[in-house]
């Protein structure tokens, strides 16, 4: 049995969350937050179920950390995220202070920490965060890849059937 390492283990935890998001039809992505070796904030993507721009998975497991601190400042955590983080998101991270974020993969088309931009490591804001990316990058991007397949072929069908039914 394949022994993990302390970041894949945290990252596993994320892929679940992801799945969670999946399940809902919703864009798999999923986040947790360590503390001093404990989780203390999940989040996974639920922006089409809760009907709001804000329910990012980032931003659901920011708002669990600080309320279970305590405080808005999340100092000495690290943010498990299975996709680059968009804008809003990497906003938050430097907001709340977070010191480190680990990412599965990254998002060519919105990516806010390195991909279009890198806002986690401006130097023109009061706060930098360390970033690692490429943790269960295969795993993570698998999860993306399926999701979108499925749903062109659902949303094909709907077209289709939506047109015999005008017809």
């Amino acid at each position: 049995m394949k022994k993990y390492t302390e970041e894949e283990r945290y990252m596993k935890m994320a892929l679940r969350e992801a799945k969670k998001a999946y399940a809902l039809g919703e864009v798999p992505i999923g986040c947790v937050i360590v503390y001093e070796g404990r989780v203390i904030g999940r989040g996974y993507n639920r922006r089409n179920t809760d009907k709001t721009t804000l329910a990012h998975a980032e931003i659901k497991a920011i708002s669990k950390a600080c309320r279970f601190i305590g405080d808005w400042r999340l100092e000495g955590c690290t943010l498990y995220v299975t996709l680059e983080p968009c804008q809003m998101c990497a906003g938050a991270i430097v907001q709340s202070r977070i010191d480190r974020v680990v990412m599965g993969c990254r998002s060519p088309k919105s990516g806010s920490a390195g991909s279009i931009i890198n806002i986690l490591m401006n130097n023109e804001f009061n706060h930098q965060v360390e970033l690692t990316e490429g943790i269960l990058k295969d795993e993570c991007t698998d999860m993306l890849q399926d999701f979108f397949k499925e749903l062109r072929v659902r949303v094909k069908a709907e077209r289709k059937a939506k047109k015999e039914a005008e017809n």
